[in-house]
């Protein structure tokens, strides 16, 4: 599950940027700043980023030297059983979502490609992910996250350059945008400034209490190179994700025609109709290596807590490692299968994935921020905060108001934390 923890600085580095390159980067980003401009891409790549550089500085180190397997055992050891249980069940579901995104992607590649429907599409790359990563866990997971890696940025760097170059420069592809899609601050309105923060919030705060990044900063060989590898795989994140965003602008300039239909289609049927064999090598090997290895560790990630932090701790007798091993590996697939089934309903990859992190974010990352470094949060509060947290997003999300639905959640999911620590029983920090 932690590769031994044993990662050194480069390939820890590769993993955590692996993490977040995947569909909703390639497809769902470049879609949105087509149809909005840089405002409606804050979520992700900029909020993706934050994520990471807001680990690296406030969570890594002090969760590196807990010497934990999974943030369900942070909450046993802070809140006790009764918050591990409840974290756990809150999480996993959280990631259905965000590994159906992937699938999707997957699905419309070979759509594209090969012109399967996108369901048969989904089911086979299913198949395959889950495989591997029954077979491989998380150090083959970042063995072949480095490599992936290599290839996502040399691809898309080639396939940038090229178009560029086929519409008359970075130059004229800039100058053909409009103003308006290079807005990236909100107007001075109260509504539309607590509008943008949440957007910034989605994957910048909700992804902090998640498995998959936990997995791999914990991976790391020591707490120094968890904390760098946050740092420049923040960095990298946001440098890259800029190119696929460039691409889509070229794509725009020399194939206006392209852009009816499903956006999320636009950059891999440019890539068939307008290329080379070589640089359709080139761009679908990228593409799959940056959704496969995102895809690997969402499901690895639940699985793994689903294994630790409920089927163990239920079980009346201890199990030994292999039989750990066994059960997270049936955990792999109950996953896999969930997520297949939501990939085949919902196809929208940007709206799969910001749903995953939102769950995440309105019931864990108070309980778990509050937790390391306030020594007063207790088991009441935390019970407390997830559940209440949750419920006002659901209230909000039936009844809509004026703001994001996740800012009421996160005012009563912190409120009801620190009154429920003062007021209510419960373990304090160890």
């Amino acid at each position: 599950m932690l590769a031994g923890r044993s990662l050194p600085i480069v390939l820890s580095t590769a993993a955590l940027f692996a993490t977040w390159f995947g569909s909703e980067t390639v497809f769902g980003a470049s879609s949105e700043f087509l149809k909005g401009g840089l405002y409606a891409t804050i979520e992700d790549p900029f909020g993706a980023s934050l994520c990471l550089l807001l680990f690296g500085l406030f969570f890594a180190r002090k969760l590196y030297q807990m010497n934990l397997l999974t943030l369900g055992d942070y909450f046993r050891v802070r809140f006790g059983k009764k918050a591990e249980l409840l974290f756990s069940v809150l999480m996993i579901p959280s990631y259905f979502g965000y590994t159906a995104g992937q699938l999707v992607a997957l699905g419309l590649v070979l759509n594209v490609v090969t012109g399967l429907p996108v369901w048969e599409g989904v089911v086979i790359s299913s198949c395959i992910v889950t495989l591997y990563t029954m077979i491989g866990g998380m150090w083959a997971i970042s063995i072949t996250d480095f490599v992936q890696s290599i290839i996502i940025i040399l691809g898309l760097v080639v396939l940038a350059v090229i178009l560029a170059e086929k519409a008359g420069g970075v130059v004229t592809v800039l100058q053909e945008v409009h103003v308006e899609n290079f807005k990236f601050l909100p107007a001075a309105n109260p509504v539309e400034i607590i509008s943008y923060l949440a957007a910034w919030s989605v994957l910048g705060l909700g992804s902090i209490p998640s498995q998959d990044v936990f997995q791999r900063v914990m991976s790391s060989g020591s707490s120094k190179i968890a904390v760098r590898s946050c740092y420049y795989s923040s960095g990298l994140y946001l440098s890259v994700a800029m190119l696929p965003l460039f691409i889509s602008l070229c794509v725009k300039h020399l194939y206006p025609d392209q852009l009816n239909g499903d956006m999320q289609l636009v950059l891999p049927k440019m890539v068939i109709a307008h290329t080379n064999m070589g640089l359709q090598v080139l761009f679908f090997g990228s593409l799959l290596s940056a959704v496969m290895s995102t895809t690997s560790s969402s499901i690895l990630a639940p699985a793994a807590v689903l294994s630790e932090n409920i089927i163990k701790p239920n079980l009346k007798r201890k199990l030994t490692d292999r039989q750990l091993l066994i059960v997270t590996r049936i955990s792999v697939i109950m996953v896999s299968a969930i997520a297949t089934i939501m990939a085949c309903w919902k196809t929208n990859i940007y709206e799969l994935v910001a749903g995953a992190s939102i769950l995440s974010l309105v019931s864990q990352f108070i309980p778990l921020t509050l937790g390391l470094y306030w020594r007063k949060a207790n088991s009441g509060g935390a019970i407390a905060s997830m559940i209440l947290g949750l419920a006002t997003w659901g209230l909000f999300e039936i009844y809509p108001i004026s703001i994001p639905s996740l800012v009421p959640a996160l005012c009563v999911g912190f409120g009801v934390m620190v009154f429920g620590s003062i007021f209510l029983k419960g373990e304090k920090a160890i």
